[in-house]
């Protein structure tokens, strides 16, 4: 998409699909995307798909934090998602992508580390969530990071036999989360800011910036993205858009059922 008339049509208060600048696209969740993880979520933005799924493993806890549990985010960018993702080792939007929803989770203290050690020093509970792309049709950080924490409220612990897990048999204890990150990406395009641009918006875009929002309204992580810099303005004016839009995620993954 040429910049120049998505910068027009921005100029006149409508985008390429007919939406004002700060619309999301329809958004849907679904909890239990796949019975073989502990928690599992599904996120369609529009045509924008992605799957989460969460397991979990026993480990020894690391020597600066031994009463501490931990989690590990992992994102895998398949080519059967969009045309120019290709096979082999996570390519540097798959780590960044990983990161902002690692970030996101744990600045926020969503998840308290020391509920999850079992024993200190020896054991803790070692939570791992891998995001997949189905479709990639603009906005994989925004949907990732929704599908995340979905996932994580899906989640149930499995049993344990004496030291080693059934993984056929879950419990009823769930994950306790004590904060809602949500996070929102705005793009800056020559003046103008957009929210879950498609993809074609997203090549055309001067910048981008990602904020977690907690639900008091303070911000817990900022990644900035693009080739262009940002004012301090531009800054102030996306952080009030994604403060103000992470209030329609949040209702989004509060008003999603469970199976």
């Amino acid at each position: 998409m040429e910049k120049d008339y998505l910068i027009s049509l921005l100029s006149k208060g409508k985008r390429p699909d007919e939406r004002n600048a700060l619309d999301y696209r329809q958004i849907k969740i679904e909890y239990g995307a796949t019975k073989t993880a502990e928690g599992s979520a599904r996120v369609m933005i529009g045509d924008t798909h992605v799957i989460v799924g969460v397991k979990v493993e026993i480990g020894k806890p690391y020597p600066d934090s031994p009463d501490q549990g931990t989690i590990m985010v992992g994102a895998e960018l398949i080519p059967l998602s969009n045309p120019d993702f290709e096979p082999g080792p996570p390519t540097i939007q798959a780590i960044e992508i990983a990161r902002v929803v690692d970030r996101g989770i744990r600045e926020s203290k969503a998840i308290d580390f020391r509920k999850l050690c079992i024993r200190e020093g020896e054991k803790a509970w070692i939570i791992m969530i891998d995001i997949v792309t189905i479709n990639d049709a603009g906005n994989l950080i925004d949907a990732s990071a929704l599908a995340a924490l979905a996932a994580l409220k899906d989640m149930r612990f499995p049993s344990l036999d004496g030291e080693k897990i059934n993984y056929k048999e879950k419990t009823d204890e769930g994950l306790s989360l004590e904060q809602m990150p949500i996070a929102v990406t705005v793009y800056k395009v020559g003046d103008h800011f957009i929210v879950d641009p498609e993809r074609e918006e997203e090549a055309a875009a001067d910048a981008r910036l990602t904020v977690s929002v907690m639900e008091n309204g303070e911000l817990c992580a900022l990644q900035k993205g693009g080739n262009e810099s940002l004012t301090q303005d531009d800054i102030g004016n996306m952080i009030d858009i994604a403060i103000e839009k992470s209030a329609v995620l949040r209702e989004e993954i509060e008003n999603a059922k469970a199976d």
